[in-house]
Formats: structure tokens, sequence, C-alpha cells
């Protein structure tokens, strides 16, 4: 399997269990850095590398009013601020090429959404900055299915590359996660990130929004840990209930320090 580097940050072979965390999207800067801060405080006390994540834009919501985000000026400028005040690596989602050049400037790892891993003009441009992509595997797509993508980024030039699984549709508005899929995309070579929350989102669940079972996200997180995933990835608010996007699915910043605990004790027995 091939090791790839964010900043100091190792990620496969051989490397730490890696977090990467922070909520579903920009809800305001101050809720942002202060998520953030007690994050890296929780991980740099644990000794668990931490990346950054959250969305400046909320692009594929399944109802017009639905909250997006700030938009990427604002939410880069966010994600920059995260970047220099803690000195940690930050992940955001991009959703067409023409977010790609300003994105790249900020994001240490660029993400591919679920709903786009197939565009291939994105996830080419996308790997063309020679920034390392965080392919998100679609619900619709079998883990065999991730191959032909990953040649897409390579054709760019680019080996720096991650793989999350999030789940797969099991019928109408649910997913399953079969672990079986994080030994089949791992054996492609490259580093495998279990998402945690979004694999218990029931999609279009609320009729016009998407529902969750955060109460699984725990015992799917150790479960994925024990096949041997080299990271995960976890929305985490302050105050789920009231989120503005995806709370039914996101953890607890309170529950955070406990499962961390735990799937870090289960990755230095395997």
């Amino acid at each position: 399997m091939t090791q790839i580097k964010v900043g100091k940050i190792k990620i496969g072979k051989n490397a730490p269990l890696v977090l990467i965390a922070g909520p579903c999207v920009i809800e305001s800067e101050a809720m942002t850095l202060s998520t953030a801060k007690k994050i890296y405080d929780i991980t740099r006390r644990l000794k668990v590398p931490f990346i950054f994540k959250s969305s400046f834009d909320k692009a594929n919501r399944l109802s017009g009013d639905s909250f997006r985000g700030p938009g990427i000026k604002k939410g880069l400028d966010v994600l920059y601020k995260v970047k220099k005040e803690l000195g940690v690596p930050v992940l955001s989602d991009i959703h067409c090429q023409k977010e790609i050049k300003d994105a790249a400037c900020v994001l240490d790892i660029i993400q591919i959404p679920a709903f786009l891993c197939r565009q291939t003009d994105i996830v080419v441009s996308a790997a063309k900055t020679g920034k390392v992509i965080n392919l998100k595997k679609g619900q619709f797509l079998s883990p065999c299915d991730i191959l032909p993508i990953i040649r897409k980024i390579e054709s760019a030039g680019n080996r720096k590359i991650m793989i999350t699984e999030r789940g797969v549709c099991f019928g109408y508005n649910n997913l399953v996660s079969d672990l079986r899929s994080l030994k089949i995309i791992e054996d492609f070579g490259y580093p495998v990130i279990y998402d945690a929350t979004h694999s218990v989102q029931l999609p279009g669940g609320r009729g016009s929004s998407s529902g969750g079972q955060r109460e699984f996200v725990s015992g799917l997180a150790r479960a994925a840990t024990a096949f041997g995933c080299q990271g995960l990835f976890l929305e985490v608010h302050p105050n789920p209930d009231k989120a503005l996007c995806d709370g039914q699915n996101m953890i607890n910043l309170k529950s955070l320090e406990k499962l961390l605990k735990q799937v870090k004790k289960i990755s230095q027995a395997i």
C-alpha cells in the first residue's frame, strides 16, 4: 500500500490511525474555529493525527431550502484560519471545476463528493492540482467500481490518493456498511478511510432532508478500525440536534474522546 503524507501526517502502511473530523458544514466562523480547537486539543492529548474537515458549500442537498454554507470565498477564509491557528491540515469538498483552483490554494486535501465521484472532468482537474485527493466512494457503487476512478486520478500524474468508504444503498432511504469493501479497496494500493457518520445516514429519510442513526456510529467505527482501515472520517458537532446540516448522523463533540480512546486501542492491538 502506498503511504501518503499530508503535511507531517503519514497515512497508510505502518502509520497510526488518522482522524478526519469536523462539522458537516461551516455554520459560522466562531463555531468552526471553536470546534476545530476542541477536536485539536483532544487529538493532541491522545496523540491521534488530526485533519480538520468542513464544507464551504453543501451543493448536493435534497431540498433547495436546505442550508448550504457560506460559499467558497468566506468558507475558504475560515478554513485558512483553522489551518494557520492550529497548524493542522484542512479538507473540504468541491462541486464543480471552477472551484478547484481557489480550493487548491487553501486545502491540503481536495475531496471529491460521493455523488460526483464518477464525474471525470472534476476528478481529473482536481488530480492535476497535485493535492492529496480524498475520493468518496459513491453509495451507488461497488468497491470494485473504484478502481477505474483511481486510474483517472493516476492519469493526471497524481498518486496521492485516499479512498473513503461511506456505505452502500440498501433499498430506499437506507445505507448499509459491508466491511469487506475496506479490504477490496485497500488491495488497489491506497489508504482506505471509513466514514462512520455518513454510513449511518438515511438519505431522504425525513422527506425533504436526510435522517440518520448516530447511535450506530461508535460501533461501526470500532468495527472498521478492527477490520484495518487507515483512518476514520467523523462529522462532529457541539450540538448535533441543532446542527444546520446532517445533524442526525453527526456525533456530539462530548463523545469524541471516549470513541478515540477505544479505536486507538483497537488499532494498536491489530
